[in-house]
């Protein structure tokens, strides 16, 4: 991707669907605003993930505590990981160990975040063009009020996608998640 500009993110929460074949979902929310960004994972990722994030240490390594164990022994250290592209439907990432960056699918580089406790950050345009912000989020005050752009209006059109987007990602319905992101992009794409 073309831009710098990074945002840093958290996570804020692993979920499951039943119906998506044992997928899960990964949600990452910028520190600083609204949007959160859904990334479809694995269920080994998944579990890695949510085993370092609840401090459960299994009996044997995890591929991905060998991994840090093997940097940590060489003396490499994971400074940052940054979700840094969306090519048809995939996310891209990298990891910067020791000012080198190294390509890595997001789960892994999230699994390995974690266990460092590096920072998390997705690019700009990756987070513009597959966020969304939650119906329920409370809105930051700002200082000024905003003016109406022609972006908002195709908002009330848009707003019903964004429904039921959240809608499904609250059932864990992440096919169904997926296309209307996908919609939603499309829509966003001709504003």
């Amino acid at each position: 991707m073309k831009s710098l500009e990074r945002i840093l993110v958290d996570i804020v929460g692993l979920t499951t669907s039943p119906t998506s074949g044992g997928a899960y979902a990964i949600i990452l929310r910028e520190t600083d605003g609204l949007r959160r960004l859904p990334i479809i994972i694995g269920a080994f990722e998944a579990q890695s993930i949510a085993l370092e994030m609840e401090g459960i240490k299994p009996p044997r390594p995890l591929t991905h505590d060998l991994v840090k164990n093997i940097l940590e022994t060489t003396g490499s250290s994971l400074s940052e990981v940054v979700i840094n592209d969306l090519r048809d439907g995939t996310f891209f990432a990298h990891l910067n160990i020791d000012s080198q960056e190294i390509d890595s699918r997001p789960s892994d580089a999230i699994a390995l975040a974690v266990r460092f406790g590096a920072p998390i950050y997705v690019n700009e345009e990756v987070m513009n063009e597959a966020s969304f912000i939650p119906e329920d989020e409370p809105k930051q005050p700002s200082a000024q009020p905003r003016k109406q752009t022609q972006r908002d209006t195709g908002l009330k059109s848009m707003e019903n996608l964004v429904n039921r987007l959240n809608d499904a990602i609250t059932r864990e319905d992440y096919e169904m998640a997926a296309k209307l992101r996908d919609e939603i992009k499309r829509m966003q794409s001709q504003q």
